[in-house]
């Protein structure tokens, strides 16, 4: 980007997620995750253990390194929620109605993900890496979910 020119609304939510990724306690990808709605940051959420929980920072050891489960499969056996997942959450616990909203990621949606995305009333995503998830996006085209990968280095 030029030293003058203004970021576009897409460059400049890429950037504040690609901050918020910043805050996670994963040790094998880092995730942020924004909802906006009408050029508004409603809620950000990153991946990382629940509250009052270790997370794996803190452990010094990842669960799923240790069982060899491979990225994309058995998201259960994780202690950490995903930054979509926390996202959302947290627009419901302060109440924070995300109808019709988008959402920017860092990746793009898991299948868990993207049911919660679609039930919340989020209409598109927008995300910078393809995740390993072909129900995913199966979900999501059948929902109408618009998916759009930027191309912003993350």
């Amino acid at each position: 980007m030029e030293e003058n020119k203004r970021p576009s609304w897409d460059e400049y939510f890429a950037a504040i997620t690609k901050q918020v990724s910043t805050r996670s306690t994963c040790l094998r990808r880092k995730v942020g995750a924004i909802i906006v709605k009408d050029k508004r940051i409603l809620t950000t959420g990153y991946n990382g253990a629940p509250k009052g929980v270790k997370n794996c920072l803190e452990r010094g050891k990842c669960l799923r390194e240790e069982l060899g489960i491979p990225s994309g499969q058995r998201h259960e056996m994780c202690r950490g929620l995903h930054a979509e997942q926390n996202a959302i959450i947290q627009a419901a616990y302060h109440g924070v109605s995300i109808k019709d909203s988008v959402v920017y990621s860092n990746t793009q949606p898991c299948v868990q993900c993207a049911k919660m995305i679609i039930n919340s009333g989020i209409r598109k995503i927008y995300y910078f890496k393809d995740y390993p998830d072909e129900l995913s996006l199966e979900l999501l085209k059948e929902a109408g979910v618009e998916l759009i990968r930027l191309d912003f280095e993350d």
